[in-house]
Parts: structure tokens; C-alpha cells; sequence
């Protein structure tokens, strides 16, 4: 496989809007994914952490695909997290997501048991890449320790690499450890790593990440894009230090509740900022020192 043809670039995880019901709001979401992607995305990681995909049951995960698909959304523009602790479920959705041409997925570890060994992700990894059983598999690995529990060590990856070097082709880093992200730039040269902070990606490019998955993209996409598409330039420095700001503040707050109470300011949608149980939204202080600090900031475009 050509290295080109993998991922890159800036591919915001896009948040998730819920009716008061808490349906999901299709229309909406399709509108944001078209604005992500006008605005400067290169693609859109659909259904991680930041859409509350594992607050979704299969269904929803499914449709919400297949509903981005036939409104034109590209299908090669779409990296979904397929990521589950059984097996046979991870296997459901990855070929479900495979099938409708998607770039890859995003695939978490298996999540509920704690201590398992690399013998045992390796095991179950190579389960889920025979059952799915299909050539146009693309499978980037989902490290997000704090949430799962569960880190894919370098030897684990330099493993399915090996194995399966047409399949296992890249990463989304979500651990924040800048020394895990270099050691993988370093022994696998190619293979397209994905920090999921702005404020890391000057220097990743700069040692060969592909890009970054950050959640704030759903806010900021205009700035991050450019600083990736003009990283090696003379005005890299200064849009890295905007974007980095931003990023440092919204992390202050509950991520997810934080940028869907942004981009119900931006959209002035307010049913925006509702989030599916068990996460909770801002408060209205919340959201009241969050937009204000985001205005003291310049950020004229966001707010």
C-alpha cells in the first residue's frame, strides 16, 4: 500500500447533536460535517469520544453512516470509530463501516477487561481483521488510555504491522504523551500517526505525523488546517501559538460538554449544547466564562 493512500491531515472527531429526546439530530449533524469540511477538514473522524459514540446503541452508529453517505458526504472522507469489547461486535461494525467505502476505522481496544497482555490485543485484533475478511479494510489503531485503559505498546504495533502491513496502517493518539508519539514517528517510519492536540501537531509534522484528530477541529477547523497545510512556512510558529491557546483553554472544561456548548454559540442552536446521558452539559457559568474567555482571546471567529 502507498503511503499516500493513507490518511492525513486534519479530521475533526465531529460532536454529536441530540434532540430533547435525545435522538440524534441527523439534519444537524450532517450540516455540521459539511461545514467541518468546507471550512478546511480533510476528513471527519465520526462516531470516537467526542461524538459520545459509545453513548450510541448500533443502530444509531450504523445509520448516522450510512445517513452521512447518501447526503453526499464522501464515503473516503470518513474515518469511524468502530472500536467494541466483544469480538463479534467490533467485527459488525467494522464491516458494516468497510463496506460503505469508508478512508478506515478507528478501532479502540477492547475496553472492559483491564491487564490483558499484547499476546491478548494481538490475538483479538487479528480476529477482528480475518472476520471482516475484506481487502479494502483500512484500520487505524485508537490509543486512549484514560478512557479504555488499555495502551497499544510499540511492540504491539510494530507486531500487526508486520503481520499485516496493508491493514494496520495508522494510529490516533489520545493519551497526550508527546514521548509515545515520537517513539512510533521514529520505528515506524510511514505509518500515519495522529496526535489528537492542535497544540502538538507543529512538532509531529516537523518528525512525520500525518496530521492531527483533535476534538477542538469542531471549533476552530479554519486555524488548524491551515498550520497543517502550512507547517513548514514562515507563519507556522505564531498560528501554532493561536491554535495552542484555544486548545489550552477549552481543555479547562469538560471537552465535550465545552465544544458543543461553543458550537451551539456559533450555530446559535442552542439544543447544541445537550449531551447524552451520563455526561452532563455546562452549567450556565460554565459556558458563561468559557465563551468569555474565548473572546478575550481574539478568537473573533469562534465566538
Amino acid at each position: 500500500m502507498k503511503h499516500t493512500d493513507r490518511a492525513s491531515g486534519v479530521w475533526p472527531p465531529a460532536t454529536m447533536p441530540f434532540r430533547p429526546d435525545l435522538s440524534i439530530d441527523f439534519d444537524r449533524y450532517i450540516e455540521h460535517c459539511r461545514a467541518l469540511l468546507k471550512g478546511g477538514a480533510h476528513g471527519l473522524a465520526v462516531l470516537g469520544t467526542t461524538s459520545e459514540a459509545n453513548s450510541l446503541d448500533f443502530t444509531e452508529r450504523q445509520t448516522t453512516l450510512e445517513k452521512l453517505v447518501s447526503a453526499g458526504i464522501p464515503a473516503e472522507k470518513l474515518l469511524p470509530g468502530t472500536g467494541a469489547p466483544s469480538i463479534g461486535d467490533a467485527v459488525r461494525l467494522t464491516k458494516h463501516a468497510t463496506s460503505l467505502g469508508v478512508k478506515g476505522v478507528l478501532l479502540l481496544p477492547p475496553f472492559y477487561y483491564k491487564g490483558v497482555s499484547d499476546d491478548g490485543l494481538f490475538a483479538f485484533i487479528s480476529e477482528v481483521i480475518a472476520r471482516v475478511n475484506d481487502p479494502k479494510l483500512r484500520l487505524y489503531l485508537y490509543n486512549f488510555p484514560q478512557m479504555s485503559a488499555i495502551a497499544y505498546s510499540p511492540d504491539l504495533i510494530g507486531r500487526l504491522i508486520a503481520k499485516f502491513p496493508e491493514t494496520v496502517v495508522g494510529l490516533k493518539d489520545s493519551s497526550g504523551d508527546v514521548a509515545y508519539v515520537n517513539t512510533l514517528l521514529e520505528r515506524f517510519p510511514g505509518f500515519a500517526v495522529f496526535p489528537s492536540s492542535e497544540a502538538l501537531l507543529l512538532a509531529a509534522m516537523k518528525k512525520g505525523a500525518a496530521g492531527c484528530i483533535s476534538a477542538t477541529a469542531n471549533t476552530n477547523i479554519g486555524p488548524i488546517s491551515k498550520l497543517f497545510d502550512t507547517w513548514n512556512s514562515a507563519g507556522a510558529e505564531e498560528l501554532h501559538r493561536q491554535v495552542s491557546a484555544v486548545r489550552n483553554l477549552m481543555v479547562k472544561f469538560p471537552l465535550i460538554a465545552g465544544i458543543k456548548a461553543v458550537v451551539a454559540e456559533q450555530t446559535g442552536h442552542k439544543d447544541w449544547a445537550r449531551t447524552r446521558p451520563p455526561l452532563d452539559p455546562l452549567s450556565s457559568a460554565q459556558t458563561k466564562e468559557l465563551l468569555g474567555e474565548l473572546k478575550k482571546l481574539d478568537a473573533g471567529a469562534l465566538v
